[in-house]
């Protein structure tokens, strides 16, 4: 296995058969309880609050965190941290807010929360559209990020033969339903968890070594050394550049490239709560995880979710910002400056034994998001098309024996568009690349979902018309506003910046899409409210809403204030 010594190899395949023995035996022991199709798709009453957690945590942070994550925190610093950190907050109003609302309303998928709340025509236009989000968007991004990664850490002559090996493994655990994804989880979030400290423990060790001269490196020496060698990588809130056009030549350029990704205080206003609150409260691959629970463990298992993200850059964002440090010191000479290639060049000075312990948690979150994200495949196209429109006289097992079959084609098209990058992930940064395509549909599918549960009059007509209108306004300040109402106006600052790729220097003018997804969310808003004032004043799909719904018990409390003092001191102290 190239460059991996004998103990790495031994405590990788520790990890994977502890995974897949685990897995088998909650596969055996669950499956004498129930095989139905909502136990096989939600494992409905089975996940306890920390396998939740756990199973969110593990399915979220995969290559693209791993790999996306690590590279923008080589590029731009602690800044990329707002998407976690955010990530928590959001958590907290998805607990409190969102996930009552589909318990006391029996949804366990998102089309048939929008064919309940709406019509069936936006139910299967967004059940497709999902689909084709997942496959080729979401399912693509993760399996050709991990596989890269591993594949640098192997010699770079295993890609494909990777991406094989990652897609089996998936698939294992994927065909024995969400009950057997959710448990085996909570092994892949631990391992996740110690093997991303154990690096970013040793990363800092070595800044300390290379950097000071420590003999023995210290961690917390090389983290104060970070802070003193990068201090424009720990503010959290970036600066708008004063100038919006740039060259390579000026040092202006790279500012302008990392507020266009980051928008400083202005993405606080716009897009990254749209970002956060879409994923975690209108995404069946997330929600998947709490609807088939009760309301008091689905709370808990979602706010132990976010107490987690709290941590997670750590592991994602500080070993990129260790690789830039190194790297601009010169103490990574096998290292381009690529920045999807700063995790592994950071896993490349790990020490025999750590190494096969990185590579073992690196496998398991993209191994844990995989299984998830075709599980949530298989579940909408299962419940929402073929029960529904496909054989409608479809019994327990035959829904199940074609969920199987759709895990099965999904994992063989994302293989088809991964073996020779057709989408071009690698060369757009894998991080900036989906939530980039992500958020062309975001704002619209928010808008719907947001006034769909919370405004009664809102109406079908209405809800088609905001996913449209959301997708076509993203695509048009993406690519057509700059064009149409110049680079500066009281809506936008858009930049023109070069970036130099495979040695061409290509000159590029956009707005920072975090904005974008704020002003099509905005408009989207406005859009169906004013539809929806033509309809009647209480819509009769309008769901029933109750404030007892909405209260919290004392141990709720107590994590939800825990999360907030946590989330507000760090933003004091990196703001």
């Amino acid at each position: 296995m190239g460059k991996l010594a004998t103990i790495d190899i031994i405590i990788f395949l520790i990890y994977f058969v502890v995974v897949a023995s685990y897995g088998l035996w909650i596969y055996k022991k669950k499956k004498s309880e129930s095989t139905g199709s909502k136990d096989y798709f939600l494992a409905e009453g089975s996940l306890t609050w920390w396998a939740i957690g756990a199973s969110l945590i593990a399915s979220n942070i995969s290559a693209e965190q791993f790999i996306g994550m690590s590279g923008e925190g080589f590029f731009v610093g602690i800044a990329v941290a707002a998407y976690e950190w955010i990530a928590a907050l959001a958590l907290i109003i998805i607990a409190v807010w969102f996930i009552p609302i589909y318990l006391k309303n029996k949804i366990y998928t998102m089309p048939q929360f929008l064919e309940r709340r709406y019509n069936k025509s936006v139910s299967l236009i967004m059940a497709v559209f999902w689909l084709f989000l997942y496959v080729i968007v979401n399912l693509t991004s993760i399996l050709y990020l991990g596989a890269l990664a591993i594949d640098t850490l192997l010699g770079g002559e295993h890609l494909h033969g990777i991406m094989i090996a990652l897609l089996l493994m998936a698939l294992l655990i994927g065909l024995g339903g969400m009950k057997v994804i959710g448990y085996t989880d909570v092994i892949q979030v631990a391992v996740l968890i110690i093997g991303g400290f154990a690096t970013v423990y040793m990363a800092l060790q070595i800044v300390d070594q290379r950097i000071n001269g420590a003999a023995v490196g210290n961690a917390l020496a090389g983290f104060n050394t970070l802070i003193n060698e990068a201090p424009q990588h720990f503010k959290l809130i970036l600066e708008k550049p004063t100038t919006t056009t740039t060259t390579l030549e000026m040092p202006q350029n790279l500012e302008v490239q990392k507020y266009v990704v980051l928008p400083g205080l202005a993405m606080y206003f716009a897009g990254q709560w749209i970002v956060n609150l879409n994923y975690w409260g209108c995404n069946q691959y997330i929600t998947q995880r709490a609807l088939g629970a009760d309301l008091k463990t689905a709370r808990t298992g979602i706010l132990f979710a976010g107490f987690l993200k709290l941590f997670m850059p750590v592991i994602v964002m500080l070993p990129g910002i260790a690789a830039y440090v190194l790297y601009s010191k010169g103490h990574l000479p096998g290292f381009n400056g690529v920045k999807d290639g700063a995790y592994s060049a950071i896993l490349g000075f790990l020490p025999v034994g750590l190494k096969g312990l990185a590579i073992a948690a690196l496998t398991a979150a993209i191994v844990a998001s995989l299984a998830g994200k075709v599980n949530s495949i298989s579940t909408i196209f299962t419940l929402d098309i073929y029960k529904k429109y496909l054989k409608t006289d479809a019994t327990e097992i035959q829904m199940v024996r074609t969920g199987r079959w759709v895990i099965i084609i999904a994992m063989m098209v994302a293989l088809a568009f991964t073996w020779t990058d057709v989408l071009g992930i690698g060369g757009e940064g894998g991080f900036t690349f989906i939530q980039k395509y992500t958020g062309f549909i975001s704002p619209g599918v928010f808008a719907m979902f947001l006034l769909g549960m919370f405004w009664k009059r809102t109406t079908g007509t209405a809800a088609l018309v905001g996913v449209i209108l959301g997708f076509v306004l993203a695509i048009f300040f993406n690519s057509f506003a700059v064009g149409i109402f110049g680079k500066e106006t009281w809506m936008y600052t858009a930049f023109t910046y070069e970036k130099l790729e495979n040695g061409v220097v290509h000159t590029i003018t956009e707005i920072p899409f975090l904005i974008n997804m704020g002003w099509s969310f905005f408009i989207t808003i406005i859009a169906m409210i004013l539809i929806s004032l033509a309809g009647p004043k209480v819509n009769p799909k309008a769901f029933a809403i109750d404030a007892t719904m909405f209260k919290v018990d004392n141990r709720t409390l107590v994590l939800i204030v825990m999360t907030l003092l946590l989330l507000t001191a760090l933003y004091v102290r990196f703001w």
